[in-house]
């Protein structure tokens, strides 16, 4: 498999705009939890990073999406493309790939979801 082809994949399993969400509060609580490990010298805040990152994202998970991590098959690239996902809906980039890849985002309803 091509990071081109996960990437796809991936787009799919993050259809469902709540568990993106998930992803987005839980990577930035990861990034602080980090940064206030470097600021305070504390190596417990480097623990809480993983947990405070994944624990969202695997919620939404189970909650939303009814489907396994992708984080268990493909680990680095998971992380990767958590990143890249958050970048492009910081940038307004989101949508349009959701799109391509027919993974989700605005229909055009204005609902958001799947797009068929």
């Amino acid at each position: 498999m091509t990071y081109l082809e996960f990437w796809r994949r991936y787009l799919a399993a993050h259809s469902d705009p709540r568990t993106r969400g998930l992803h987005y509060l839980g990577t930035s609580l990861a990034v602080a939890a980090i940064a206030v490990a470097a600021v305070v010298g504390d190596w417990r805040w480097l623990a809480a990073a993983p947990v405070a990152g994944y624990a969202l994202a695997w919620f939404g998970h189970l909650k939303f999406e009814h489907n396994r991590p992708e984080t268990f098959g493909h680990p680095l690239w998971s992380l990767i493309s958590d990143f890249r996902m958050f970048a492009m809906f910081l940038t307004g980039r989101l949508d349009r790939e959701l799109r391509s890849a027919g993974a989700g985002g605005k229909r055009d309803d204005g609902a958001v979801g799947r797009v068929r």
